[in-house]
């Protein structure tokens, strides 16, 4: 009992610093990805599912010692022989589904129960974390497809404004080129239209 008691702890304790340290790293990469919002949100969901998967693999590594340890006296039910079979009982343990074809007995019945309690909290926690990255990035959906459609719509019309600039329309190049001998032949201010300084004062002479 009191090695299944030790266990219990090491084990609880490791599969929180794993999940931990998987949430925290998550938490400060995620904002300097280049990816969209929606794929942020799918890099929490698929972070916090490895996070629970190493921790399944932790309790299934721990089920082998003592089944290499206990033999027959860990586990009862199908019997349990293989790495594959412990893996599986610490699926079914962790997220408290107990399909019943195997199960614990002696001190493994322990650290199953343990093992139950310590993945309900876990997944709690990870379902709480997902719901923050969710609140922070999903307003961002609207904004971007916002940005998107005013993109599109300046790519558009940029195209136009180039070829009304360098091909102006029929009615406008007639219109410049009628009113160009017009303004051509007009006097400048300088030349006749208005007397220059040095006219004034010989007239005035």
């Amino acid at each position: 009992m009191l090695l299944a008691m030790t266990a219990s702890v090491v084990l609880v304790v490791g599969t929180i610093l794993v999940l931990y340290e998987v949430l925290r790293l998550t938490s400060e990469h995620l904002a300097g990805l280049p990816i969209p919002p929606r794929a942020r949100i799918l890099v929490v969901v698929l972070a916090t599912f490895v996070g629970h998967t190493v921790a399944v693999w932790i309790y299934a590594g721990a089920y082998w010692v003592l089944m290499l340890q206990l033999g027959s006296d860990a586990f009862a039910g199908v019997p349990v022989t293989t790495f594959e079979d412990c893996l599986y009982f610490s699926v079914v343990t962790y997220t408290s589904l107990g399909f019943g074809d195997h199960f614990p007995i002696g001190p493994t019945r322990l650290i199953s129960g343990v093992e139950a309690l310590n993945g309900l909290l876990l997944i709690g926690w990870s379902a709480s974390f997902t719901y923050l990255a969710m609140e922070r990035y999903w307003p961002l959906h609207g904004k971007a497809h916002a940005h998107r459609e005013a993109r599109v719509f300046v790519d558009a019309a940029a195209p136009e404004s180039k070829r009304a600039r360098f091909f102006p329309p029929a009615g406008a190049r007639v219109e410049a080129d009628q009113g160009a001998p017009a303004n051509s032949g007009a006097p400048s201010p300088t030349e006749g239209g208005t007397p220059s300084c040095q006219g004034r004062t010989e007239a005035a002479r």
